[in-house]
């Protein structure tokens, strides 16, 4: 017999669609339970205790709804169940993957975030086998860490590090791994791995789940204006950048659409600015390295949303700047690609 702890937060796996309307329902979660007791192979193996910490779109979600999350979790004996299983939204799947991967990485058992594409309802969702896998993994996999299992349409069901997770392709519901590195595949009952992804070597992180809400995420864009943005309650800017690495730092069009200018702006407001996503390597455009020798730090080898996420702990856990940098460059839940 398996415990399993289940964790509803809404997102479309808990949602009906209603007059044209898909919104969370408090029935979804005895729907869920339901499909999986027509469908699992011995479901009488496996027994759940369930809370709902919180019932919302996952569009809505804050960095605070993280610790209720993690706290709900957190007031569980959780010496008592064989894995964690949190169901959640998609569009912001991967930031949650994120931070609860860097959160809990020091977890004994698994913690799987499940989702569908579409409200359980519809016989095309793919929410249920996202689910069943989940169970399975639990059943046969005792490996402590976050993981997400989740199939996209046509293809193999895989299981993603959370910490790898990329957000949801445009347009689309498909989810892959950062470099397209899923971690397993499962496939006929059993799970095969795909990658294998070295341990942490750091000693053991203890934080708090706090979450800064003073980080300001920016993404680039052609025509992209600086002088938009106000740095009041700001501690740390953190700058997307493009697939190679860039960003704009040409002031041809005017000082404000320079990243150079609004680095130089950020450090007399006593900001730091933060760039991801970039793998690190003996060479770099000449713009990179123009932002770099302005005074931005580079958080290599890790994913926006992981970066993101990773900043927020930092900046709530930590107040002296080499704890933070000392965190930052930590790979504490096997998130450096």
């Amino acid at each position: 017999m398996k415990s399993i702890l289940l964790v509803f937060t809404g997102g479309t796996i808990g949602s009906q669609a209603e007059k044209g309307a898909i919104n969370p329902s408090s029935a979804a979660g005895f729907k869920l339970l339901q499909l999986f007791a027509e469908r699992d192979s011995d479901p009488s193996s496996i027994t759940f205790k369930t809370m709902q910490p919180l019932q919302i779109l996952s569009e809505n979600l804050h960095p605070g709804h993280w610790q209720q999350i993690s706290a709900s979790i957190e007031a569980e004996d959780l010496n008592r169940f064989d894995g964690i299983i949190v169901t959640h939204g998609t569009d912001t799947l991967a930031f949650s993957a994120a931070a609860l991967g860097l959160y809990f990485s020091r977890l004994q058992i698994p913690m799987l975030l499940v989702s569908s594409d579409l409200p359980l309802d519809d016989p095309q969702a793919n929410g249920l086998s996202n689910f069943l896998c989940a169970v399975e993994f639990v059943r046969k996999v005792p490996q402590g860490g976050v993981f997400v299992p989740y199939q996209n349409a046509g293809q193999a069901m895989l299981v993603h590090l959370a910490t790898r997770l990329a957000s949801c392709l445009p347009l689309g519901s498909d989810f892959i791994s950062v470099q397209s590195k899923a971690y397993m595949q499962f496939k006929d009952g059993e799970f095969r791995r795909l990658q294998s992804f070295r341990d942490s070597k750091c000693p053991p992180v203890i934080l708090k789940a706090d979450f800064s809400a003073r980080i300001l995420l920016i993404k680039p864009y052609p025509g992209l204006d600086y002088s938009q943005f106000n740095l009041d309650n700001v501690d740390a800017v953190l700058h997307d950048l493009y697939h190679s690495g860039t960003a704009c730092a040409s002031s041809a069009w005017g000082e404000g659409y320079s990243l150079v200018e609004f680095i130089k702006r950020c450090r007399r407001h006593a900001v730091k600015i933060y760039l991801a996503p970039a793998v690190k390597a003996e060479s770099a455009y000449g713009s990179t390295l123009e932002l770099l020798a302005d005074g931005a730090e580079m958080i290599w080898n890790l994913s926006l949303e992981v970066a993101y996420a990773k900043l927020l702990l930092a900046y709530g856990n930590f107040d002296d700047p080499q704890a933070i940098t000392r965190f930052l460059e930590q790979d504490i839940a096997r998130e450096h690609v």
